[in-house]
């Protein structure tokens, strides 16, 4: 539907360096190999911050800190899931699915906004008890060079599922470009936290986990909202309504087009049906 270059990748080197025939969306394949790059980027990045969030909130003592990096850890799980979509919903149509299994993808991405809002419900009692109880932090230069090497990596993380998602029209990679969006916003909000606690001595570290869990669940409950309207049946875009008009109107003798029903069994499988109006004294054969 959509015009690609074919000689540019939308993962950049990473893309040209291990997805053959990258230009190709259309081929499930490919398309495969992209969810599974993403996926196994998400992870190697996740599972880092976690295990550094985690060993520095920890000596530090910071809820917001330790409570980020489950967040990363939940990134990570929602990797894992997205890798395991991407190769089961590349499977060829069968008898029983006539349709293919292209809306697997649809399910993980609610799977993934449910563990995002588990993550951010657990997060927001923790951070409610620390200020009721608040305790003495620890600075260092420690703990604000993880945070902003955090930042900058879901910025990357960010604009690589956010560019490949728009270019394979993948409902589950906008939806985990979404989520490494609000864990920019989030972390700056922790870092910022620790810098104004160390020069004020407010104990901001429970309200920062605040913070940062309501962040954590805006974000599952949007990405909720949008894969559930996926699955329930979302009406065909403007867009695609004229496409598909456009060119069923473009054949000889072709007068009219009414009833058009669009079925989307996933991104990039999409069934249509229509009403052709046509002369009636023609001979359609």
């Amino acid at each position: 539907m959509k015009g690609k270059d074919p000689k540019r990748a939308a993962g950049g080197f990473l893309a040209r360096l291990f997805i053959k025939n990258h230009g190709n969306t259309g081929d499930e394949r490919v398309r495969k190999q992209y969810g599974n790059l993403t996926s196994i980027a998400g992870i190697v990045v996740n599972v880092l911050l976690f295990v550094t969030k985690f060993i520095v909130g920890t000596l530090a003592g910071s809820i917001a800190i330790v409570g980020d990096g489950f967040n990363n850890l939940s990134d990570a799980c929602s990797s894992v899931i997205s890798f395991i979509s991407f190769r089961m919903s590349a499977k060829p149509a069968d008898k029983e699915h006539p349709f293919g299994h292209a809306r697997i993808e649809y399910i993980s991405s609610s799977v993934v906004a449910v563990i995002i809002l588990f993550i951010g419900f657990e997060l927001f009692k923790t951070s409610v008890g620390k200020i009721i109880r608040p305790e003495d932090k620890v600075f260092s230069a420690a703990t604000v060079s993880v945070l902003a090497l955090s930042i900058v990596s879901k910025f990357w993380l960010y604009f690589f599922n956010k560019r490949i998602g728009t270019h394979i029209d993948s409902t589950l990679m906008k939806a985990t470009a979404a989520d490494s969006l609000s864990d920019v916003l989030a972390t700056s909000v922790v870092l910022l936290s620790i810098i104004a606690g160390y020069f004020t001595g407010l104990k901001l570290d429970g309200y920062m986990g605040v913070i940062v869990s309501v962040f954590i669940l805006v974000s599952g409950i949007r990405i909720l909202r949008e894969t559930m309207d996926s699955i329930i049946g979302r009406g065909p875009s403007k867009e695609l309504i004229n496409l598909i008009e456009n060119f069923i109107g473009r054949y000889e003798g072709v007068i009219g087009v009414h009833d058009l029903v669009v079925h989307d069994y996933g991104p990039e499988h999409c069934f249509a049906s229509a009403h052709v109006e046509v002369d009636a004294n023609e001979d359609l054969l």
